[in-house]
């Protein structure tokens, strides 16, 4: 008999306009979501906080989505990575600017949900790199020493098709760093990430796209994606975020039985049940 597998389907960039928050919740509501990250200095945040406040965290896991290359102005256009990239990896970036950019967008967070994030990563996967892997572990153990939340692994979950040159690229930007310092310090991260592609196609790609990532999804994997019902000023990705809108919107997953199927699952709550199984292993779902 197949099993049934657990996986989390995260929507990224909550927080980045009201059209994104509007998705997120309904998805949610829907239950075709188990997770959100958020992008605690974007303008649609505070407002898209008071509506995720109203959802369980049993139902729903909420995390921070760092966000280290924001406009230079409201609805603007995002800055490259390559200046990022470059400092962080030749270690020439302010280590103090960094970490103080990093503790204000965590205490944003607190602040807006009232508790931690359940879990941490990164807007572009910034928050593997080269010393911002480090700093944000850092933080994590120095503000959840007991109950740290996962961090997203950017392990490749697909090896198919034209995306997984891109999937290839984004762990291999900092996720092996990232996995080993995590084991060091005992803070679980998800396993594989599903659903990375270059935001091309039409509905009918995305679809097809969503049913590989779900026939290839293993336990503990994780499936992102980026829904909006609107699209805002600024965003390059508008058009892609509408058709994965529509695509998520009409899902119907394989459901669990005797015969295989998928649960949605809040990643916390699944690594707490395998922690429980394997009390003397730190980090279960690696």
């Amino acid at each position: 008999m197949a099993e049934t597998r657990h996986i989390c389907i995260c929507a990224d960039d909550f927080g980045m306009g009201a059209g994104i928050n509007a998705a997120v919740i309904d998805l949610a509501g829907q239950g075709k979501l188990s997770a959100t990250s958020a992008m605690v200095r974007r303008g649609a945040w505070l407002a898209g906080a008071r509506a995720l406040r109203c959802i369980a965290p049993a139902q729903l896991d909420v995390g921070l989505h760092l966000d280290l290359t924001p406009p230079a102005r409201p609805d603007g256009p995002e800055p490259g990575l390559a200046g990022l990239l470059a400092r962080t990896y030749t270690r020439t970036a302010s280590v103090p600017a960094l970490r103080a950019d990093i503790r204000d967008q965590f205490t944003r967070f607190e602040d807006a949900m009232g508790r931690g994030p359940a879990f941490v990563d990164g807007h572009r996967h910034v928050h593997q790199f080269p010393v911002v892997r480090e700093l944000v572990l850092e933080e994590i153990a120095q503000r959840y020493p007991t109950a740290p939340p996962w961090v997203r692994g950017t392990a490749p979950g697909w090896r198919h098709g034209p995306g997984r040159w891109k999937a290839a690229l984004v762990h291999a930007l900092g996720g092996p760093g990232m996995e080993a310092l995590a084991a060091q310090r005992g803070i679980p991260m998800s396993r594989r990430l599903l659903g990375v592609y270059d935001f091309s196609g039409d509905a009918c790609g995305y679809a097809q796209r969503v049913a590989d990532w779900l026939a290839a999804c293993r336990n503990g994997d994780v499936l992102m994606c980026h829904p909006a019902a609107g699209t805002h000023a600024g965003d390059p990705h508008g058009a892609a975020r509408l058709r994965e809108y529509s695509v998520l919107h009409a899902l119907v997953l394989p459901p669990p039985g005797r015969d295989g199927g998928i649960a949605l699952s809040p990643l916390s709550r699944l690594l707490q049940r395998e922690a429980q199984a394997s009390p003397n292993d730190a980090r279960p779902v690696a």
